[in-house]
């Protein structure tokens, strides 16, 4: 078995051996329930980092030629968050385990790491199973609790009341890909409202929005061959049009049957108002029309976010499973 670093356009031959390993892995790991990742975002994933990071793909080459374990890493480019970095992917094909295919996958990133001078890295781990258990075992610990929760859209659409009524000065509006050049000022300056997410013990920095950044955002989906969907609350005072609060839908393919939430965010100044239940409201009709093969919604929430969590037992989520924010300390 040979580790090697990906070139950063890699040719469709190696675009089939990763992804052969992710599905792999992620169908022998996960519940039948959630559904695979398809072909399409690993070759996205693999040849469009996201904004203002970079990607260092790694393979575990058997004497075959396939792929035993992929591992991807991105470094962030920002300032304040030069130090660190996140393990996107370290999967290693079932029929390869218990070989040492992860821990020489590891070793390759963690040469990375230095040779790049971080000295912290994070990763997104399901809890309670094989994956925290090597974590740990590589010194990660859980800095952020998280747990999986999933919308079922026919049934979400069929309890659907009237769209909430919002105050006056508020209105919805909603877009597919990029933001409209009009909003794309107050849409980041709306992102910036993340910053007081709950981040637990993490050692990064909230990003930096703005307008070039929020359009870079929804070009790499595009770029990688999926669909973003926006909807949003504007508030319209003084002559003055800014986002109030925005909610982020992703199909990481265009077929893909189960979307995935990003960001649901209501602007301090705005809070107290109903405005998250009522945009992620309106957007259980923007996805009906135009995603109507889209079946279920996936998102992340953080376990002591209670106001999200109220917010998503309203409008019909379910807990699916757990996992959480892992991070280790690397030694200079």
């Amino acid at each position: 078995m040979t580790v090697l670093r990906l070139p950063a356009a890699p040719a469709d031959r190696a675009v089939d051996a990763w992804h052969d390993v992710v599905r792999a892995a992620h169908t022998h790991d996960l519940p039948a329930t959630v559904p695979p990742p398809g072909r399409a975002e690993s070759a996205g994933k693999l040849r469009h980092p996201g904004p203002r990071t970079r990607a260092v793909h790694l393979a575990a080459v058997a004497a075959d030629g396939s792929y035993d374990g992929v591992a991807t890493l991105v470094l962030f480019d920002e300032d304040a968050n030069r130090h660190t970095a996140f393990l996107d992917v370290l999967a290693v094909h079932p029929r390869a385990r218990n070989r040492g295919t992860g821990a020489a996958l590891w070793q390759a990133a963690r040469a990375q790491l230095a040779d790049d001078g971080r000295t912290s890295v994070s990763t997104v781990v399901e809890r309670g199973g094989r994956g925290e258990t090597f974590a740990r075992g590589l010194g990660f610990e859980n800095v952020l609790p998280l747990g999986w929760y999933v919308q079922n859209v026919p049934d979400a659409l069929a309890a659907r009341q009237a769209e909430p009524v919002l105050p006056d000065g508020y209105a919805y509006a909603h877009w597919t890909g990029v933001v409209p050049d009009r909003l794309a000022d107050a849409f980041a300056e709306a992102h910036d409202a993340m910053r007081d997410a709950p981040t637990g013990d993490m050692d990064q920095a909230p990003r930096a929005w703005d307008a070039a950044r929020v359009r870079a955002a929804a070009q790499v989906v595009g770029d990688r061959g999926g669909v973003i969907l926006s909807s949003a609350v504007l508030h319209r005072a003084d002559g003055a049009e800014t986002v109030a609060a925005y909610t982020e839908l992703v199909l990481r393919d265009p077929s893909d049957t189960r979307a995935l939430q990003y960001d649901t965010v209501v602007v301090p100044v705005h809070r107290g108002r109903g405005l998250g239940a009522a945009v992620k409201h309106h957007m259980m009709g923007v996805v009906a029309a135009a995603c109507p093969g889209v079946r279920e919604i996936g998102t992340t929430v953080a376990e002591d976010n209670g106001p999200m969590l109220a917010v998503n037992e309203r409008l019909g989520y379910r807990r699916e499973r757990t996992a959480g924010y892992f991070q280790a300390t690397l030694e200079e």
